[in-house]
């Protein structure tokens, strides 16, 4: 099984930004649509956002949309999420998770479909 690694996580102010990374030592990575999830302190799993293994779908979830952007780099094996203009109400432990049927062209929305999964970096916004 591939190892997903998110990093980028820490603490900020509300308003501020913070930009999470998600990468993997495995040459099928570019294969693989890319989703984040969020766990907040005492609360369900939240899908956040995903991007289509070759970057021509993206998805939010309305509580993040116009202030996230995900994007790619599969030269680097890499994922990453842009997060702007954050609130405390973004408090949680961040995960990004690989769907690994291959170049699947339908961006999948729901956790379910997702496959791996990395452990997670924290993201806490103080108010």
């Amino acid at each position: 099984q591939a190892q997903l690694v998110e990093s980028g996580g820490g603490l900020v102010q509300a308003g501020g930004s913070l930009r999470l990374s998600c990468a993997a030592s495995v040459l099928t990575f570019s294969n693989w649509s890319i989703g984040w999830v969020r766990q907040a302190p005492g609360k369900g799993r939240e899908f956040v956002a995903a991007i289509r293994w070759d970057g021509g779908r993206t998805y939010y979830a309305d509580s993040v949309k116009g202030r996230f952007t995900i994007s790619r780099n599969n030269a680097k094996n890499a994922v990453y999420l842009q997060m702007n203009s954050l609130k405390p109400e973004d408090t949680a432990l961040y995960y990004c998770a690989a769907d690994i049927s291959p170049r699947r062209m339908v961006l999948a929305t729901a956790e379910g479909a997702y496959d791996y999964w990395g452990q997670g970096t924290q993201v806490t916004v103080s108010s």
